[in-house]
């Protein structure tokens, strides 16, 4: 004879599929294959369609991880990628094309490159110096001195003008005159407001007289420095243009402070110099966003467009080389409908 409460407790307590003959204290155990499938419906529960992106904005992605990836990477395979890269080489050269993101100095990847370089060497006495750097954000070529004489004597070149480098951009606008040349110095300032922060910016030595008749001479500033860089517009479309830089000095982000401050053109991706009062991602007009298929909210990922396309030294024998576009460089390029027409430019 059962007792009610016997009853209450079998009926609430008992599990499905268990018999009453079996002691209800007794919990079914959970079988691996049941935890599988709760696991496989909880995921198709929760799973959401992807937006559908564009190709820009999923080469951005992959670039933007790239970048990250490339801040963690071992330097045994920075070298042997770098490797891969080399343009040029001879026994007191060596260029290589420098990708996007990394910065090619200091005594770790070097060494291990200079040692790929002289056929995995136990020993070498070899040496790889950076002659005229590049900044971290640009690709395209590098010039790497194998000797402290070497690295000495393309100085002396590069003070003779005797090394020349054109640089390829993509800005925001369209230049005019369409070719010239720009001498302002540039000095470095602190932007006050709204986040404190330091900037390269112009340093002229006119200024434009209150009712706008003329121009007044400035004196000089101390710390500014000569700042000159020809340019030549290739092409203009879509609210962009593709321009040949060619700077005749090296001062600190000149060319990126000469195209948006002396010309309101800043370079695609430029989000340190297209504000001068904050730093904001770049603000783009919409007819270039709508060409490159990509949201303002998404312009932060927007790599700087800025390249070494040629390199010229002047010695014997000469030495010249045009270094290919980047990936991202060349689909942005073709998005806005930019073309060339100079054929080893191809």
């Amino acid at each position: 004879k059962i007792h009610k409460k016997e009853i209450f407790y079998i009926l609430n307590c008992v599990p499905a599929g268990v018999t009453l003959d079996t002691d209800p204290r007794d919990k079914p155990r959970l079988r691996a294959v049941d935890l599988a499938e709760k696991v496989q419906k909880e995921k198709l529960k929760t799973h959401v369609d992807p937006t559908p992106v564009s190709a820009l904005q999923q080469r951005v992605t992959e670039l933007k991880q790239f970048t990250r990836q490339l801040q963690n990477v071992h330097p045994n395979v920075m070298a042997k990628h770098l490797h891969r890269s080399v343009l040029y080489q001879d026994k007191d050269l060596v260029i290589i094309n420098k990708p996007y993101g990394i910065t090619v100095r200091g005594k770790v990847v070097l060494p291990i490159l200079c040692k790929m370089m002289d056929g995995m060497k136990v020993k070498t006495d070899s040496l790889l110096l950076p002659c005229l750097g590049l900044e971290k954000e640009v690709t395209g070529v590098l010039l790497l001195a194998q000797s402290v004489k070497a690295a000495e004597h393309i100085t002396y070149l590069h003070r003779h003008n005797q090394v020349q480098r054109k640089y390829w951009a993509v800005v925001v606008g369209k230049p005019v005159p369409a070719e010239g040349v720009i001498d302002i110095p540039i000095i470095e300032r602190e932007v006050t407001r709204p986040q404190p922060h330091y900037k390269m910016s112009l340093s002229p030595l006119f200024r434009m007289n209150n009712g706008g008749d003329g121009l007044t001479k400035m004196r000089a500033h101390r710390q500014a420095e000569p700042a000159v860089t020809k340019y030549k517009v290739l092409d203009s479309n879509s609210g962009c243009s593709l321009v040949e830089l060619e700077p005749l000095t090296d001062v600190k982000h000149q060319l990126r402070v000469h195209m948006a401050f002396a010309l309101a053109c800043p370079i695609l991706g430029d989000h340190k110099y297209s504000h001068w009062s904050k730093l904001a991602p770049q603000k783009l007009p919409e007819r270039v966003l709508k060409k490159l298929k990509l949201e303002q909210s998404k312009s932060r990922n927007l790599p700087l467009h800025l390249h070494a396309r040629e390199l010229t030294v002047q010695q014997t024998p000469e030495i010249n080389l045009t270094c290919p576009l980047p990936k991202y460089f060349f689909q942005t390029v073709g998005l806005l409908h930019l073309t060339f027409t100079d054929e080893k430019h191809k």
